[in-house]
């Protein structure tokens, strides 16, 4: 699609807005709008709108359909350098927002605030936005674009890319993670590679020395799911329960500590985890029954608990259930139901809760109603940007 026709499309896009709970504003909504939907920050032109103004309500992504996509990642935080990339049902990937590092992989270093190719890729089964780097798996190898001060692009040296290089010494990867400068892949024999910064012990190899090329995790042999948060990893197993490491002063490693933790330790009182999901600086479980557990830090109210208190262990989300997906940034959290409702709480000054207000809610409010269509959601890593799809 040329760069013409996608601003074309942009007058077949609806802006599509929701009800709040809490006596917020009601806006009405079209649940069944095709397109992907962004809100929050758009400093960098994140949220692919072609603007680059902050948007309070779900609002379409220029000439993405919400059909098409596979998988979308948030990453940077809410300044010029926020961007994301998404995963089509093709095998290609596209990117927009922030390119302060080369980050969308266009050979350029040049902001653009709507979808285009990252030339050249093709047959990607997963991708991951970090800070201003992102991943691309394609055939069991990654592929990695963008600021490279850590050696987080895995290639051996400390050169940013604006264009794919492959990471070295690694293949049979079925899945990827990206922190704010360090990436995480998971082999299909379960075990996790990290490479990139590793001044919190993110890095999990026991010190904290940054790696120009991936390293196996020790310990961790049977892994089936990685999640990344900006400076701690999380991992979950096959037996149900999970381990983390890395950044740990506001508790997001769940082992009732508040030190960095540059090995895997088990987050506590936790098991029967049936998904993971690695934020800013917090971290959710979604159990075996469909409940949802939270910790880390909860400044804003991010956790979804209806306090604002950072939490060392896993802690229960009251009222929430039947979540199929979840995300979040520096202060926020979004998740989406099965019946297709995407719900959102913490931290709100840039309208990242989309719910047309930006006052914070330290508990769930909505961001689009059930029937909307949208089964997966996203955030900019450190920032305060929302996607549905």
């Amino acid at each position: 699609m040329t760069y013409a026709s996608l601003r074309g499309a942009a007058a077949l896009l609806a802006l599509a807005t929701l009800t709040a709970t809490h006596a917020r504003p009601v806006v009405a909504a079209e649940p069944r709008d095709p397109w992907v939907r962004a809100w929050g920050a758009n400093a960098g032109g994140q949220l692919g709108n072609g603007t680059t103004a902050d948007q309070q309500t779900p609002a379409a992504v220029q000439g993405l359909a919400r059909a098409s996509v596979r998988e979308l990642s948030g990453g940077g935080n809410n300044s010029a350098n926020a961007f994301a990339v998404a995963l089509l049902a093709d095998g290609t990937v596209q990117s927009w927002g922030g390119n302060l590092a080369g980050q969308l992989g266009d050979g350029t270093t040049v902001n653009r605030p709507f979808p285009a190719d990252v030339s050249g890729v093709s047959g990607v089964t997963a991708v991951a936005a970090g800070f201003q780097a992102a991943y691309a798996v394609r055939g069991g190898r990654v592929l990695a674009w963008g600021d490279n001060a850590y050696g987080q692009l895995g290639d051996g040296g400390t050169t940013s890319a604006t264009r794919p290089v492959r990471v070295q010494s690694l293949n049979k990867v079925k899945d990827v993670a990206a922190g704010c400068q360090h990436a995480v892949a998971l082999r299909e024999d379960g075990t996790v590679w990290t490479w990139g910064r590793a001044h919190y012990g993110q890095l999990g190899l026991g010190d904290t020395t940054d790696r120009k090329t991936p390293q196996r995790v020790p310990g961790v042999t049977d892994a089936v799911e990685i999640a990344s948060g900006c400076n701690h990893v999380l991992a979950r197993l096959a037996d149900g329960t999970v381990r983390a490491w890395g950044y740990n002063i506001n508790g997001q490693l769940g082992d009732d500590s508040q030190e960095a933790r540059p090995s895997p330790v088990e987050v506590r009182h936790l098991d029967g985890v049936a998904r993971i999901h690695g934020c800013g600086f917090h971290s959710f479980a979604v159990l075996d029954d469909g409940s949802v557990r939270a910790w880390g830090w909860n400044g804003r109210g991010q956790l979804g608990d209806g306090s604002t208190v950072s939490r060392t262990t896993p802690v229960p989300v009251p009222g929430l259930d039947e979540v199929i997906d979840m995300a979040g940034g520096w202060g926020h959290t979004v998740a989406v139901r099965s019946d297709g409702s995407v719900l959102a709480w913490g931290e709100n000054a840039a309208g990242q809760l989309g719910d047309a207000t930006t006052t914070d809610a330290p508990t769930p409010v909505t961001a689009l109603p059930p029937g909307s269509g949208a089964t997966r959601v996203s955030a900019t890593t450190t920032g305060k940007s929302s996607y549905a799809y």
